[in-house]
Protein backbone atom coordinates (compact mmCIF):
# COMPACT_ATOMS: atom_id res chain seq x y z
CA UNK A 1 0.00 0.00 0.00
CA UNK A 2 0.93 3.30 -1.32
CA UNK A 3 0.19 6.03 1.13
CA UNK A 4 0.49 9.58 0.08
CA UNK A 5 3.18 12.50 1.22
CA UNK A 6 2.80 16.49 0.03
CA UNK A 7 2.91 16.75 -3.43
CA UNK A 8 5.80 19.27 -3.54
CA UNK A 9 8.23 16.70 -1.42
CA UNK A 10 6.93 14.05 -4.11
CA UNK A 11 8.18 15.78 -7.17
CA UNK A 12 11.18 16.63 -5.94
CA UNK A 13 14.05 15.64 -8.22
CA UNK A 14 17.68 14.23 -6.63
CA UNK A 15 20.62 16.59 -7.25
CA UNK A 16 22.28 15.98 -10.80
CA UNK A 17 25.64 16.33 -8.61
CA UNK A 18 25.05 13.64 -6.08
CA UNK A 19 23.43 11.63 -9.47
CA UNK A 20 27.53 12.17 -10.27
CA UNK A 21 28.75 11.66 -6.99
CA UNK A 22 26.59 8.47 -6.12
CA UNK A 23 28.71 6.67 -9.44
CA UNK A 24 32.21 8.15 -8.59
CA UNK A 25 32.42 7.69 -4.93
CA UNK A 26 32.69 3.89 -4.79
CA UNK A 27 35.43 4.27 -8.07
CA UNK A 28 38.89 3.81 -7.46
CA UNK A 29 41.31 6.68 -8.54
CA UNK A 30 38.61 9.45 -8.76
CA UNK A 31 39.22 12.91 -8.18
CA UNK A 32 36.48 14.23 -6.59
CA UNK A 33 35.85 17.64 -7.51
CA UNK A 34 31.64 18.18 -7.95
CA UNK A 35 31.24 19.10 -4.22
CA UNK A 36 31.69 22.55 -2.92
CA UNK A 37 34.31 21.02 -0.51
CA UNK A 38 37.99 22.18 -0.29
CA UNK A 39 40.67 19.49 0.86
CA UNK A 40 42.12 21.70 3.71
CA UNK A 41 40.73 20.89 7.29
CA UNK A 42 39.27 22.13 9.89
CA UNK A 43 42.37 24.21 11.49
CA UNK A 44 43.54 22.86 15.16
CA UNK A 45 42.43 26.02 17.26
CA UNK A 46 39.07 25.95 15.82
CA UNK A 47 39.12 21.73 16.61
CA UNK A 48 40.75 22.13 20.02
CA UNK A 49 38.01 24.90 21.17
CA UNK A 50 35.69 22.05 20.47
CA UNK A 51 37.58 19.33 22.22
CA UNK A 52 37.75 21.86 24.91
CA UNK A 53 34.05 22.43 25.29
CA UNK A 54 33.59 18.94 25.33
CA UNK A 55 35.89 18.53 28.13
CA UNK A 56 34.51 21.58 29.92
CA UNK A 57 30.59 19.56 29.87
CA UNK A 58 29.55 21.58 26.90
CA UNK A 59 26.41 18.75 25.70
CA UNK A 60 23.41 20.29 26.51
CA UNK A 61 20.62 22.35 25.06
CA UNK A 62 21.63 26.09 24.30
CA UNK A 63 18.94 28.83 23.51
CA UNK A 64 17.19 28.76 20.76
CA UNK A 65 18.47 31.88 19.37
CA UNK A 66 22.08 30.57 19.76
CA UNK A 67 24.64 30.26 22.19
CA UNK A 68 25.03 33.97 23.76
CA UNK A 69 28.78 34.43 22.77
CA UNK A 70 28.32 33.30 19.66
CA UNK A 71 25.98 35.78 18.82
CA UNK A 72 27.56 38.19 20.17
CA UNK A 73 30.91 37.26 18.22
CA UNK A 74 28.77 37.14 14.88
CA UNK A 75 27.63 40.47 15.18
CA UNK A 76 31.14 42.02 16.43
CA UNK A 77 32.48 40.04 13.07
CA UNK A 78 29.72 41.90 10.68
CA UNK A 79 30.24 45.02 12.42
CA UNK A 80 33.72 44.60 11.72
CA UNK A 81 32.96 44.12 7.96
CA UNK A 82 30.17 46.24 7.28
CA UNK A 83 30.75 48.85 9.66
CA UNK A 84 27.01 48.73 10.92
CA UNK A 85 25.88 47.11 14.31
CA UNK A 86 24.23 43.77 14.61
CA UNK A 87 22.58 43.60 18.15
CA UNK A 88 21.87 40.27 19.65
CA UNK A 89 17.75 40.05 18.28
CA UNK A 90 18.89 40.70 14.82
CA UNK A 91 21.16 37.50 14.46
CA UNK A 92 19.88 33.58 14.44
CA UNK A 93 22.52 30.75 15.00
CA UNK A 94 21.50 28.11 12.65
CA UNK A 95 22.87 24.26 11.69
CA UNK A 96 24.79 24.86 8.71
CA UNK A 97 24.07 27.53 6.13
CA UNK A 98 21.23 24.92 4.32
CA UNK A 99 19.19 24.99 7.53
CA UNK A 100 18.96 28.78 7.95
CA UNK A 101 18.29 28.82 3.95
CA UNK A 102 15.05 26.25 4.58
CA UNK A 103 13.93 28.27 7.95
CA UNK A 104 14.20 31.56 6.03
CA UNK A 105 12.02 30.09 3.36
CA UNK A 106 9.94 28.31 6.30
CA UNK A 107 9.17 31.76 6.96
CA UNK A 108 8.73 33.60 4.33
CA UNK A 109 7.25 30.97 1.46
CA UNK A 110 3.95 29.36 1.04
CA UNK A 111 1.74 28.13 -1.94
CA UNK A 112 0.17 30.52 -4.41
CA UNK A 113 3.59 32.92 -3.91
CA UNK A 114 6.71 32.94 -5.97
CA UNK A 115 10.57 34.18 -5.87
CA UNK A 116 12.23 35.36 -8.20
CA UNK A 117 15.64 33.62 -8.19
CA UNK A 118 18.88 34.47 -10.50
CA UNK A 119 20.28 31.57 -11.73
CA UNK A 120 22.37 29.62 -12.13
CA UNK A 121 22.53 28.67 -8.65
CA UNK A 122 22.88 26.15 -6.43
CA UNK A 123 20.09 23.88 -6.56
CA UNK A 124 19.30 23.53 -3.20
CA UNK A 125 18.19 27.07 -3.40
CA UNK A 126 15.64 26.54 -6.07
CA UNK A 127 14.05 23.46 -4.36
CA UNK A 128 13.61 25.03 -0.89
CA UNK A 129 11.28 27.35 -2.54
CA UNK A 130 9.36 24.09 -4.19
CA UNK A 131 9.59 22.11 -0.69
CA UNK A 132 6.80 24.92 0.66
CA UNK A 133 4.57 25.02 -2.22
CA UNK A 134 6.10 27.84 -3.81
CA UNK A 135 7.02 29.01 -6.98
CA UNK A 136 10.35 29.77 -8.80
CA UNK A 137 10.71 32.33 -11.37
CA UNK A 138 13.98 32.40 -13.55
CA UNK A 139 15.84 35.35 -14.34
CA UNK A 140 19.15 34.18 -15.74
CA UNK A 141 22.44 35.67 -15.47
CA UNK A 142 23.44 37.26 -19.13
CA UNK A 143 27.12 35.55 -19.75
CA UNK A 144 30.23 38.03 -22.14
CA UNK A 145 33.80 36.87 -22.44
CA UNK A 146 33.90 38.88 -19.32
CA UNK A 147 32.16 37.04 -17.30
CA UNK A 148 28.46 36.65 -16.06
CA UNK A 149 26.34 40.23 -15.98
CA UNK A 150 22.62 40.89 -14.21
CA UNK A 151 20.19 42.66 -16.05
CA UNK A 152 18.17 44.36 -13.49
CA UNK A 153 15.11 45.29 -15.78
CA UNK A 154 14.95 41.61 -16.26
CA UNK A 155 15.14 41.08 -12.81
CA UNK A 156 12.24 43.64 -12.12
CA UNK A 157 10.29 42.97 -14.70
CA UNK A 158 10.10 39.36 -13.65
CA UNK A 159 8.23 40.35 -9.98
CA UNK A 160 4.69 39.47 -10.29
CA UNK A 161 1.38 40.11 -8.16
CA UNK A 162 2.59 36.65 -6.40
CA UNK A 163 6.24 37.69 -5.88
CA UNK A 164 7.10 37.28 -1.96
CA UNK A 165 10.81 37.49 -2.20
CA UNK A 166 14.01 37.48 -4.72
CA UNK A 167 16.93 35.37 -3.76
CA UNK A 168 20.43 36.40 -4.69
CA UNK A 169 23.05 34.53 -4.09
CA UNK A 170 26.32 36.69 -4.45
CA UNK A 171 29.17 35.75 -4.69
CA UNK A 172 27.53 33.18 -6.77
CA UNK A 173 28.20 29.26 -6.81
CA UNK A 174 28.59 28.10 -9.16
CA UNK A 175 29.14 31.00 -11.57
CA UNK A 176 31.78 33.32 -9.23
CA UNK A 177 29.76 36.10 -9.92
CA UNK A 178 29.93 38.89 -7.76
CA UNK A 179 27.00 41.53 -7.09
CA UNK A 180 28.42 44.93 -7.32
CA UNK A 181 27.13 47.55 -4.60
CA UNK A 182 25.09 49.64 -6.86
CA UNK A 183 23.35 46.74 -7.87
CA UNK A 184 22.01 45.77 -4.73
CA UNK A 185 21.30 48.98 -3.45
CA UNK A 186 18.84 49.46 -6.41
CA UNK A 187 17.38 46.00 -5.82
CA UNK A 188 16.96 47.32 -1.86
CA UNK A 189 14.51 50.13 -3.32
CA UNK A 190 12.74 48.11 -5.45
CA UNK A 191 11.81 45.88 -2.51
CA UNK A 192 11.33 48.49 -0.65
CA UNK A 193 8.75 50.03 -2.77
CA UNK A 194 7.31 46.74 -3.77
CA UNK A 195 7.21 45.23 -0.35
CA UNK A 196 9.13 42.50 -1.20
CA UNK A 197 11.57 40.20 0.77
CA UNK A 198 15.26 40.14 -0.34
CA UNK A 199 16.77 36.46 0.69
CA UNK A 200 20.58 36.94 0.32
CA UNK A 201 22.67 34.25 0.32
CA UNK A 202 26.16 35.16 1.15
CA UNK A 203 27.90 31.86 2.23
CA UNK A 204 31.39 32.98 -0.29
CA UNK A 205 31.45 37.00 1.05
CA UNK A 206 35.01 36.13 2.81
CA UNK A 207 35.91 33.94 -0.59
CA UNK A 208 36.85 37.21 -2.47
CA UNK A 209 39.80 37.44 -4.71
CA UNK A 210 40.07 41.47 -4.97
CA UNK A 211 38.87 42.86 -1.63
CA UNK A 212 38.79 42.07 2.25
CA UNK A 213 34.78 40.97 1.52
CA UNK A 214 32.24 40.74 -1.13
CA UNK A 215 29.35 43.49 -1.25
CA UNK A 216 26.51 43.16 0.95
CA UNK A 217 22.97 44.21 1.20
CA UNK A 218 23.86 44.39 4.85
CA UNK A 219 26.10 47.53 4.37
CA UNK A 220 23.28 48.90 2.89
CA UNK A 221 20.04 47.55 4.72
CA UNK A 222 18.99 49.85 7.87
CA UNK A 223 17.76 47.03 10.56
CA UNK A 224 13.99 47.39 10.02
CA UNK A 225 14.64 46.24 6.20
CA UNK A 226 12.93 43.02 4.56
CA UNK A 227 16.96 41.59 4.09
CA UNK A 228 17.45 38.25 5.52
CA UNK A 229 21.08 37.12 5.04
CA UNK A 230 21.89 33.67 5.31
CA UNK A 231 25.81 32.64 5.97
CA UNK A 232 27.96 29.59 6.89
CA UNK A 233 30.90 28.47 8.66
CA UNK A 234 31.61 25.47 6.20
CA UNK A 235 33.69 28.07 3.39
CA UNK A 236 35.59 30.32 5.47
CA UNK A 237 36.18 28.14 7.89
CA UNK A 238 36.72 24.72 5.95
CA UNK A 239 34.22 23.45 8.69
CA UNK A 240 31.44 21.63 6.14
CA UNK A 241 31.43 18.69 8.25
CA UNK A 242 30.31 20.90 11.33
CA UNK A 243 27.08 21.91 10.31
CA UNK A 244 27.01 25.62 11.47
CA UNK A 245 25.27 28.87 10.07
CA UNK A 246 23.38 31.77 10.88
CA UNK A 247 20.48 34.33 9.75
CA UNK A 248 20.62 38.14 9.82
CA UNK A 249 17.22 39.63 9.56
CA UNK A 250 15.29 42.60 11.43
CA UNK A 251 14.92 42.56 14.77
CA UNK A 252 11.11 42.03 14.12
CA UNK A 253 11.23 38.30 12.84
CA UNK A 254 13.41 37.34 15.91
CA UNK A 255 10.82 36.16 17.42
CA UNK A 256 9.68 34.04 14.18
CA UNK A 257 13.25 32.38 13.81
CA UNK A 258 13.23 31.01 17.57
CA UNK A 259 10.34 29.16 17.09
CA UNK A 260 11.74 28.30 13.95
CA UNK A 261 14.51 26.94 15.69
CA UNK A 262 12.40 24.99 18.03
CA UNK A 263 10.22 23.13 15.73
CA UNK A 264 13.42 22.38 13.40
CA UNK A 265 16.27 21.69 15.46
CA UNK A 266 16.29 22.76 18.66
CA UNK A 267 19.54 24.62 18.54
CA UNK A 268 23.01 23.48 16.88
CA UNK A 269 25.16 21.77 18.89
CA UNK A 270 26.28 22.99 22.05
CA UNK A 271 30.14 22.54 21.26
CA UNK A 272 30.03 23.79 17.93
CA UNK A 273 28.75 26.66 18.85
CA UNK A 274 32.21 26.97 21.13
CA UNK A 275 34.32 26.56 18.10
CA UNK A 276 32.80 29.22 16.18
CA UNK A 277 32.89 31.70 18.48
CA UNK A 278 36.87 30.83 18.11
CA UNK A 279 36.24 30.68 14.60
CA UNK A 280 35.16 34.26 13.68
CA UNK A 281 37.12 36.05 17.12
CA UNK A 282 40.51 34.29 15.94
CA UNK A 283 40.15 33.30 12.59
CA UNK A 284 40.83 36.21 9.81
CA UNK A 285 45.19 34.86 9.70
CA UNK A 286 43.20 31.18 8.65
CA UNK A 287 40.52 33.24 5.91
CA UNK A 288 43.97 35.31 4.70
CA UNK A 289 45.69 31.94 4.43
CA UNK A 290 42.58 29.92 2.58
CA UNK A 291 42.06 32.80 0.24
CA UNK A 292 45.89 33.41 -0.99
CA UNK A 293 45.55 29.34 -1.52
CA UNK A 294 42.62 29.65 -3.32
CA UNK A 295 43.97 32.68 -5.49
CA UNK A 296 46.62 30.30 -6.84
CA UNK A 297 44.26 27.35 -7.79
CA UNK A 298 41.85 30.12 -9.42
CA UNK A 299 44.85 31.15 -11.63
CA UNK A 300 46.30 28.02 -12.27
CA UNK A 301 42.41 26.40 -13.17
CA UNK A 302 41.73 29.02 -15.01
CA UNK A 303 45.16 29.19 -17.10
CA UNK A 304 45.12 25.61 -17.93
CA UNK A 305 41.19 25.01 -18.79
CA UNK A 306 41.53 28.45 -20.95
CA UNK A 307 43.70 27.14 -22.93
CA UNK A 308 41.98 23.83 -23.92
CA UNK A 309 39.94 24.27 -27.36
CA UNK A 310 36.37 23.34 -26.38
CA UNK A 311 36.37 25.56 -23.41
CA UNK A 312 35.25 28.66 -22.57
CA UNK A 313 35.80 30.78 -19.27
CA UNK A 314 35.48 33.80 -17.65
CA UNK A 315 38.19 34.09 -14.52
CA UNK A 316 35.64 34.20 -11.51
CA UNK A 317 35.16 37.11 -9.09
CA UNK A 318 35.06 34.79 -6.13
CA UNK A 319 33.96 31.32 -4.57
CA UNK A 320 35.94 28.80 -5.27
CA UNK A 321 34.58 27.12 -8.70
CA UNK A 322 35.14 27.44 -12.19
CA UNK A 323 32.10 27.62 -14.68
CA UNK A 324 32.80 26.82 -17.74
CA UNK A 325 31.05 26.12 -20.95
CA UNK A 326 31.99 23.17 -23.49
CA UNK A 327 31.31 23.53 -27.41
CA UNK A 328 29.66 21.05 -28.86
CA UNK A 329 28.21 19.58 -25.19
CA UNK A 330 24.40 19.22 -25.51
CA UNK A 331 23.70 17.00 -22.36
CA UNK A 332 26.32 17.97 -19.38
CA UNK A 333 25.20 15.12 -17.35
CA UNK A 334 25.98 12.56 -19.83
CA UNK A 335 29.36 14.41 -20.18
CA UNK A 336 30.13 14.40 -16.60
CA UNK A 337 28.96 10.56 -16.04
CA UNK A 338 31.34 9.98 -19.41
CA UNK A 339 34.46 12.04 -17.77
CA UNK A 340 34.03 10.62 -14.62
CA UNK A 341 34.48 6.78 -16.37
CA UNK A 342 36.77 7.94 -18.42
CA UNK A 343 38.69 10.17 -17.17
CA UNK A 344 38.27 9.52 -13.59
CA UNK A 345 37.67 13.27 -12.47
CA UNK A 346 34.47 14.13 -10.96
CA UNK A 347 32.75 17.43 -12.10
CA UNK A 348 29.07 18.46 -11.54
CA UNK A 349 27.00 19.32 -14.28
CA UNK A 350 25.24 22.63 -15.51
CA UNK A 351 21.97 21.52 -15.59
CA UNK A 352 22.39 20.99 -11.87
CA UNK A 353 22.24 24.85 -11.41
CA UNK A 354 19.28 25.29 -13.58
CA UNK A 355 18.29 25.63 -17.52
CA UNK A 356 20.79 28.76 -17.69
CA UNK A 357 23.77 26.25 -16.51
CA UNK A 358 22.93 23.58 -19.47
CA UNK A 359 26.42 23.22 -21.69
CA UNK A 360 28.28 24.03 -18.78
CA UNK A 361 30.83 22.42 -15.97
CA UNK A 362 31.48 23.03 -12.48
CA UNK A 363 35.19 22.32 -11.43
CA UNK A 364 35.80 23.48 -7.37
CA UNK A 365 39.32 24.58 -7.53
CA UNK A 366 39.35 24.29 -3.30
CA UNK A 367 41.93 21.42 -3.73
CA UNK A 368 45.58 21.35 -3.87
CA UNK A 369 47.89 22.35 -6.92
CA UNK A 370 49.08 18.67 -7.28
CA UNK A 371 45.65 17.45 -7.31
CA UNK A 372 44.45 19.78 -9.68
CA UNK A 373 47.07 19.85 -12.01
CA UNK A 374 46.37 15.74 -12.41
CA UNK A 375 42.66 16.34 -12.74
CA UNK A 376 43.19 18.84 -15.55
CA UNK A 377 46.00 16.81 -17.00
CA UNK A 378 43.18 13.69 -17.37
CA UNK A 379 40.35 16.27 -18.17
CA UNK A 380 42.84 17.77 -21.39
CA UNK A 381 42.02 14.10 -23.93
CA UNK A 382 38.40 15.53 -23.86
CA UNK A 383 37.85 19.11 -23.68
CA UNK A 384 41.11 19.79 -25.95
CA UNK A 385 40.77 18.26 -29.12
Amino acid sequence: MTLPIRDPIAALQFSRIRAVSRLGMPMQGVIPLWFGEGDVPTPAFINDAAKKALDDGATFYEANMGHAPLVEALGAYQERLYKRPFPRGRITVTASGMNALIMAMQALVEPGVSVVVVNPVWPNCRETVHIMGGRVIDVELDRDETGFRLDLDKLFDACDATTRAIFINSPGNPTGWMMKSDQQQAVLDFARQRGLWIIADEVYARLVYDRPVAPSFLELAGPDDPVVSVNSFSKAWTMTGWRLGWITHPAALSDTFEKLVEFNISGPASFVQRAGVVAVRDGEPFVAELIARYRVARDLVVQRLGAMRRVRLARPEAAFYAFFAVDGMKDSLAFATDLLTTAKVGLAPGVAFGKGGEGHLRLCFAASLPKLTEALDRLGPALDR
